[in-house]
């Protein structure tokens, strides 16, 4: 079978179902696990996040839309020459990821016979059950069952420890900074199974635009930082403006240090690694049940001490590695 994924989280899924040999083309995007970097590259973004800032890549993804153009290039004459047999794409979010529809016309058009799959899972039980989905549509349900399984069991692990946590802290999760943005779909999700208090977005809404003040109203007592398709490195460039508003400083997160800014890979790509962002921040919400959950240089949390008169412009020096 010839398998073409257009986004991350079905690369990750195809590889741990044992079926990366089978993956022919991929996404700009799909760098994990290190074998993915190899295949061909099909569908590639117009907006380099990696250079710009987050308000230059809002800026620049606007241009493209009010000018009428996609904001991926897709590569219709390798599909063509390939014709593979299956498509993974997505309809969660057009500036993460080519969408489906134009995965659609671009298939219907020069692959005869391709099935295009569809992945819109908002929660996490959607992301076990999308596994079972892109299992059942290349022929291996055996081991989509069993990774199923083994994701599903890990998930009630934490729900079982965290049920013990004596006060569950409020939680917020920043996915984006310069426009802010909420993190939606599994983000509220896994703000409460790992023992936060997230009431404000419901499990599987979608990402959404906030003003800076919902922040300081809500008064996190845990402040996660995890941008869309951006490291640990891109997050430090973008915190001094968070450092800069009004009430930064006031908020119970900031004065007792519990900031954190994750790389973004355990959380925007709705796959397997979701369960391990899972764990990470179930030992962020409560180090005292959690611990070994934390890859080396992946978190870094910010010092209070160094924070207290550090100017906003230098306050990425404020982070140090977690954990």
């Amino acid at each position: 079978m010839k398998i073409c994924s257009l986004l991350p989280s079905g690369t990750e899924i195809l590889f741990a179902l044992g079926l990366g040999d089978q993956v022919i083309g991929v996404s700009d995007l799909c760098d994990f696990p290190e074998e993915a970097a190899g295949k061909r590259v099909v569908s590639r973004s117009k907006v380099d996040s990696a250079a710009l800032s987050s308000a230059e890549v809002e800026s620049e993804m606007r241009r493209l839309m009010e000018a009428g153009e996609e904001l991926y290039e897709l590569d219709r004459d390798w599909l063509a020459q390939n014709n593979p047999d299956v498509v993974l794409t997505q309809d969660l979010c057009q500036f993460c990821e080519v969408d489906a529809s134009q995965v659609m016309d671009a298939v219907e058009g020069v692959c005869a016979g391709a099935r295009v799959i569809v992945l819109q899972p908002r929660t996490l039980d959607e992301i076990i059950s999308s596994i079972e989905q892109v299992g059942a549509a290349c022929f291996a349900e055996g081991p989509a069952r069993q990774l199923a399984d083994e994701l599903t069991a890990r998930i009630e692990a934490v729900a079982r420890v965290s049920e013990r946590a004596s006060h569950r802290p409020r939680a917020f999760s920043l996915e984006g900074i310069d426009p802010l943005v909420v993190g939606g779909h599994w983000i509220p999700d896994i703000l409460r199974r790992a023992g936060g208090v997230q009431d404000q977005f419901a499990p599987g809404c979608p990402a959404q635009r906030i003003a800076w003040r919902d922040v300081v109203d809500y008064g996190p007592e845990k402040l996660y930082i995890d941008l869309c398709s951006s490291d640990l490195a891109r997050n430090l460039r973008e915190v001094p403006w968070l450092a800069a508003q009004d009430g930064w400083s006031s908020l119970l997160a900031v004065q007792r240090g519990e900031v954190y800014l994750i790389d973004h890979v355990y959380f925007s790509r709705p796959g397997p690694r979701v369960v391990q962002g899972l764990e990470m921040l179930a030992q962020l919400t409560h180090p005292e049940l959690f611990s070994g959950f934390i890859p080396p240089g992946t978190v870094v949390k910010l010092d209070p001490a160094l924070a207290a008169n550090c100017p906003a412009d230098q306050f990425a020096a404020c982070f140090k590695p977690y954990p």
